[in-house]
């Protein structure tokens, strides 16, 4: 378990990063998505992963671990605005913005830890696919919590499932950098 937390750790220092130099780029700018705004961008990242998937090749230049990341960093930007009142200003300090990226990710990173305790790191014998398939699926319940009026009668919130989508992008990016890793090695 040590391992998957060090793991955790480096996919989140990385995403990190991208996320706050781009808050010095434009700021708060995600400010005015609405919950569905954000679905709708992890959306468009995990069907491009699919895709590229599916027909074994793609056209544009970005890589699939930029899009796991930027569906990670979405991930956060959906329980950080859900975690705001309504009346927060639109821009808000990057002191503030670091301290609520690492609040949500260490909810994300604890649930991690529980699940893999009770589950025993199925997900390391999960193919890049499942993982896809499942943001996929979490996206269309929030979608379908949202057109209930965020209510549920048994299921998990809308939260629940960003997490879900943070930590199965995180697990992708793991064993695509254990690939990676391992190819290194063998050439």
């Amino acid at each position: 378990m040590n391992k998957t937390n060090e793991q955790y750790d480096a996919v989140i220092l990385g995403c990190k990063d991208v996320f706050l130099k781009k808050n010095k780029d434009y700021g708060t700018a995600w400010r005015v998505l609405r919950t569905i705004s954000i679905v709708d961008q992890i959306y468009i990242k995990a069907r491009r992963i699919r895709t590229i998937q599916d027909l074994k090749q793609q056209k544009v230049a970005d890589d699939i671990a930029g899009e796991f990341k930027g569906i990670i960093n979405y991930g956060v930007i959906g329980l950080i605005q859900l975690g705001l009142p309504g009346d927060a200003p639109n821009e808000l300090p990057e002191t503030t913005v670091r301290e609520y990226y690492d609040r949500y990710v260490h909810t994300a990173r604890s649930l991690m830890q529980d699940k893999n305790h009770d589950y025993g790191e199925a997900w390391r014998n999960m193919s890049q696919e499942s993982f896809v398939d499942l943001i996929l699926m979490k996206l269309l319940r929030i979608r379908q919590i949202l057109d209930n009026d965020h209510q549920t009668l048994i299921s998990e919130g809308v939260d629940a499932n960003y997490n879900d989508i943070i930590n199965y992008a995180v697990f992708a990016l793991i064993l695509q950098g254990e690939q990676d890793s391992n190819k290194q090695v063998t050439e």
